[in-house]
């Protein structure tokens, strides 16, 4: 409670106080029409009333009702200001918390998804509602201790009962609430798969193959069987919500309807007037309205409160990687990187990815990495850009121990092309210059980038050259232009930009840079790289192994575990993996039959696997 009314807090000091005047007027208005309906119809009943006292009187009610209409529009505007203001600061600290996060653990955790799809849903608007929750409660708190106060004039034992009518509709409301946040919580997974399907069946990436396949109606059923399973969730908590504030209801109905009866017979023995009846109708209804209020508001509130927690777990989380209290200075590469017994599984319920690997980068070399697919090189990366922390063993960087080291320190120093680079639907100056911010306006360094990956050819073309933007689901300015599409390959050269223009960094890593591009392309651009690269320390991963074989080392992976390393020539000559390997890759570029020569057996490009 204490963190949602700080956001409330410093999202507006002075509308919050504002907010808070006018429920305390909003809760004097109902008492005071009531207090003032009664002394008038006993005036007029008891024929002494005069015209200045009545205009008084009824000037009184309407300046009430004037009141009674303006004070709920201004409130309303009120939590609704207060509501969008909580809801930015609130969302940019969970994702403020989620910078934290320097590894890719958490985001690959279903339960962690879950919650931060709460987080992101509730997080924004609970402050303000449940600002608004303790408003109301302090309203319906004032307006019944002034009508209990009122109907124990009349009647005490009256009011003891109204209020007794109240306990079990309090405790009703606090089951209730819940009931409901825990099924909200229940019905997180499937909401995430109904998005999941959702988004996939609108995807312009996925729309060819569910197009090709005919799978759009199976993929609309499966999001929809994921909303039916929501749904009855929903219908459960709300049929039981149903059957109890019914039962709740009908007590206090009867509590009301008992004290009515017994007030309208008191009458005719004279022992109450026409005024007094009003007052104990306006103050049982009142007193019963208020509980009802109080009752929902402290529900709700509850609710909100355990709804909170899961954007309170989330920004209150620790790192997923330890970072280091005083952490080390990430020194120049100048000896190379070693991997020393090194086992990583990405969780306690899987295999081991790698298993005790033992090898050396050389500074100022190359060193390729080959295996199967599954092998492990992709996780050598993330374990090189410390996105994970091997589980034994040890990383060093010139003899420091990567966990001793800031992870954003280290990854300044990191040029890196990934098999499953991005498409960020921005312009191509910005899908070049996000690998660098400090340049992100340079148009010349972009443009140079651009040129060296071979992306400037294309880009030069567009409408609106690098300022083009490159979407298909956003417009391009405010003339309404569709975005542009590239091909698979130029977004690849995209990404090649983007490590050329990050091309100073201590550690070049080149995971498949080459995988989306035709025979001529890929030539070109291994021959860039090849002289980008000379004199850099770099790792290069690909399954077409002519794109490796002049690394200065090659370390076979079979399995998460080292089965050979050397040169090509050195590994050739062993027979081993590699040479089977390369041995089956080239039987590509091989005819099958003499008198067929434009015919090959298999296309260049056949990875191995």
């Amino acid at each position: 409670m204490r963190d949602a009314l700080g956001l409330a807090w410093q999202a507006g000091r002075c509308r919050l106080v504002l907010f808070a005047a006018l429920t305390v007027l909003a809760a004097a208005v109902p008492l005071a029409v009531a207090w003032l309906t009664k002394v008038t119809l006993d005036v007029i009943a008891h024929g002494d009333a005069t015209i200045a006292l009545v205009v008084t009187l009824g000037t009184a009610l309407a300046v009430c009702g004037a009141g009674a209409a303006a004070v709920p529009a201004i409130t309303h505007y009120l939590r609704e200001e207060t509501g969008r203001r909580v809801s930015r600061i609130a969302q940019d600290r969970l994702f403020l918390a989620t910078e934290r996060f320097v590894g890719l653990a958490r985001f690959e955790d279903p339960a962690f998804l879950d919650r931060l799809q709460l987080a992101q849903r509730h997080g924004g608007a609970t402050p303000a509602l449940l600002v608004a929750a303790l408003l109301g409660i302090a309203r319906s708190a004032l307006v019944g201790v002034g009508f209990v106060a009122s109907l124990a004039a009349i009647s005490p034992w009256m009011a003891v009962l109204v209020l007794g009518s109240a306990a079990p509709m309090l405790l009703a409301e606090l089951w209730l609430s819940r009931r409901r946040a825990t099924m909200l919580w229940d019905i997180g997974p499937h909401e995430r798969r109904e998005i999941f399907f959702r988004d996939l069946l609108v995807n312009v990436r996925a729309a060819k193959e569910i197009r090709l396949f005919g799978i759009a109606g199976y993929l609309r059923r499966l999001m929809m069987d994921q909303r039916r399973a929501a749904d009855a969730e929903r219908r459960r908590t709300d049929r039981r919500e149903l059957a109890v504030q019914t039962c709740t209801g009908l007590a206090g109905a009867l509590a009301a309807g008992a004290g009515l009866l017994w007030a309208l017979v008191g009458t005719l023995d004279g022992g109450r007037t026409i005024g007094d009846v009003s007052m104990f109708i306006a103050a049982v209804a009142g007193v019963q309205g208020s509980l009802t209020g109080l009752v929902t508001e402290v529900a709700q509130a509850h609710q909100h409160l355990r709804l909170f927690s899961h954007h309170l777990a989330v920004t209150s989380g620790h790192p997923d990687i330890p970072v280091a209290a005083s952490p080390r200075p990430v020194p120049v590469l100048r000896r190379g990187i070693e991997f020393r017994d090194v086992w990583f599984r990405y969780s306690p319920e899987q295999d081991w990815a790698l298993r005790g690997i033992s090898f050396d980068i050389p500074y100022g070399g190359a060193l390729g990495l080959v295996g199967r697919n599954g092998a492990g090189k992709s996780t050598v990366v993330k374990l090189l850009c410390r996105m994970y922390d091997p589980e034994r063993g040890t990383i060093f960087w010139d003899g420091v121990d990567l966990r001793d080291m800031a992870p954003d320190e280290l990854r300044r120093r990191v040029g890196v092309v990934f098999q499953d680079y991005m498409e960020y639907d921005l312009t191509v100056a910005d899908n070049i210059g996000l690998s660098d911010l400090a340049v992100l306006g340079d148009r010349d360094r972009i443009v140079a980038a651009a040129r060296a990956a071979g992306a400037d050819s294309f880009a030069e073309k567009l409408p609106r050259a690098y300022d083009t933007l490159l979407s298909r689901i956003f417009l391009d300015g405010d003339d309404g232009e569709h975005g542009v599409h590239l091909s698979g390959g130029q977004w690849q050269r995209l990404a090649l930009a983007r490590a050329y223009l990050r091309g100073e960094r201590d550690l070049l890593i080149l995971d498949e840079p080459s995988s989306g591009l035709d025979a001529e392309a890929e030539h070109e651009i291994h021959t860039g790289l090849r002289a980008h690269r000379a004199g850099r320390t770099s790792v290069l991963i690909s399954h077409r192994l002519s794109a490796v074989r002049d690394a200065d080392l090659l370390v076979v992976l079979d399995r998460g575990q080292v089965v050979e390393r050397g040169t090509h020539e050195a590994l050739m000559d062993a027979g081993g993996v590699y040479a089977r390997l390369f041995t089956l890759q080239a039987r590509g570029y091989q005819f099958s039959e003499p008198g067929h020569r434009d015919r090959p057996s298999a296309t260049p490009d056949m990875p191995f696997t």
